[in-house]
């Protein structure tokens, strides 16, 4: 069966959520986790270049009614973006405030589409839809090899600090993505125009368990590596170490607040 990932919103969602986006980026600045904030912008520019450079230019997957493609990407990509890699970034930091980041995150995506179905009501909707039959066979050529590499490699690593955290990190590949499915599912976003529930679940699973799950070993990688050398202020380490010693100092880590 052919999974349609479909979206169906007002203007006013759009415009709400760039507001979001501001604010989430200046409370980052102001508490200093730069690093985070730049990732999460990272985050956003290869989500833009996926999705329109791949889904829509290469594969022909996307579709659109009611809005300019370009521009409605745009927003969509640094929105989410941002947000999963902001937050999978505190995640794998194990943030001290990890709990509040979350809540701020998770509030807005079941928030957002209520008040502006409320308050947007009588706006022209947009609807934007993609198929996933011409790639998802590549992203789950992505996932196996990711968990594959480090699957492998906590096989041949003898000392137990140094190995990836896999659970760890499959959970939480699949929360993020979870979280901000199920909200757009609950805020009559997701899949609005598909009467089938089967479809709709099936959506939410495949989506959840695939889409950013995939990139749970690479960017636990990327984390691990980059703060071995840089704290959050962007200042080298007094005492920089090996990418395996950071492993182990991640895995010694507790979940705080």
């Amino acid at each position: 069966m052919e999974i349609v990932a479909q979206r169906v919103f007002n203007p006013l969602y759009i415009y709400l959520d760039i507001v979001f986006l501001v604010v989430l980026c200046a409370l980052l600045a102001i508490k200093k986790k730069y690093l985070t904030l730049i990732w999460g912008i990272f985050g956003g520019v290869l989500y833009m270049i996926v999705d329109y450079g791949i889904f829509h230019l290469l594969t022909h997957s996307r579709s659109i009614e009611g809005g300019n493609l370009f521009w409605v990407l745009l927003w969509m990509s640094m929105s989410y973006g941002i947000t999963n890699f902001v937050w999978i970034w505190l995640w794998y930091a194990k943030d001290k405030h990890l709990l509040e980041w979350s809540l701020l995150i998770v509030t807005w995506w079941i928030a957002a589409p209520l008040i502006a179905n409320t308050f947007g009501q009588d706006l022209p909707p947009i609807k934007i839809q993609r198929t996933t039959g011409a790639y998802h066979g590549y992203m789950a050529l992505i996932l196996v090899a990711g968990y594959g590499a480090a699957i492998v490699y906590n096989l041949f690593q003898k000392d137990k600090t140094k190995r990836f955290p896999l659970l760890w990190m499959l959970l939480i590949g699949i929360l993020v993505q979870f979280a901000w499915e199920f909200s757009l599912l609950l805020g009559g976003i997701r899949s609005a125009e598909i009467a089938d529930w089967g479809q709709k679940i099936t959506t939410l699973v495949v989506n959840s368990l695939l889409e950013t799950n995939l990139g749970a070993v690479p960017i636990f990688c990327i984390y691990a590596f980059v703060t071995a050398k840089f704290t959050e202020t962007l200042k080298a380490r007094e005492t920089p170490v090996k990418f395996t010693e950071r492993i182990a100092e991640l895995n010694a880590l507790r979940v705080r607040g």
